[in-house]
């Protein structure tokens, strides 16, 4: 598990070199470890290591590691496709969804976000590069479902996530960075208080930076291969 330690270390230099180069403080970008197909052990170490938010992407897999770990500086981020018949457990369990990408999972998470918690805070997934194969809304019907969440009483809107097509080029890259970049600066003009970009990760970080990214999801780069 020193290893887990070592990566860490590599990949908080990575972003804080990629921010110092682009005019950036590096307090202001949030490293989500990938703990998917990850054991429990892993995740302790990551945490003595310092980390403090982690993401998976099945509620299956990870409701048994967020219980078992219950320590109170803990932050759960749920970065995979929402299947309706999880909303429950989601709600319940995380305290960040990076993946909403319609009304009804919003609606859902909002009436079953327990009203002892804290709203749950929430990115839209945006689709920008029309993959059928992913999920995310369209980049010109965000507004629509920005605003509809935004009245919704027990989520917290953040921001917008995305995620290149695989296997992209890096100018191709790029372009999906900066283009939801200005989706979001559009939004900040027209009065929607958004402050988080959430896209990056292992393999194209220094770009997420660059683009301005204040979350990165590193999975690999942390815990090594997926088992």
């Amino acid at each position: 598990m020193i290893q887990i330690t070592d990566h860490l270390r590599q990949v908080r230099d990575r972003v804080k070199k990629a921010a110092v180069a682009a005019g950036r403080a590096a307090d202001e970008i949030t490293i989500v470890a990938v703990s998917k197909k990850h054991p429990v052990t892993a995740i302790q170490a990551a945490y003595s290591a310092g980390q403090r938010d982690f993401g998976e992407n099945f509620v299956q897999e990870a409701a048994p590691k967020i219980e078992s770990l219950a320590l109170p500086d803990l932050r759960w981020h749920f970065i995979g496709h929402i299947q309706a018949n999880k909303t429950k457990d989601i709600a319940r369990l995380f305290d960040w969804v990076h993946t909403v990408d319609r009304l009804k999972i919003a609606n859902r998470l909002n009436e079953q976000r327990p009203h002892y918690a804290a709203p749950l805070n929430i990115c839209i997934q945006v689709n920008l590069a029309e993959e059928p194969q992913k999920s995310g809304v369209a980049a010109d019907e965000v507004g629509e479902l920005v605003g509809a969440v935004r009245n919704l009483s027990r989520l917290r809107l953040r921001g917008l996530m995305t995620m290149p097509p695989v296997d992209a080029t890096a100018d191709t890259i790029e372009a999906v960075f900066l283009e939801l970049a200005g989706i979001k600066r559009s939004l900040v003009a027209q009065g929607f208080e958004l402050d988080t970009l959430s896209m990056g990760m292992s393999a194209d970080l220094e770009m997420a930076v660059t683009c301005g990214s204040t979350m990165i999801r590193i999975g690999t780069a942390i815990f090594g291969p997926r088992r």
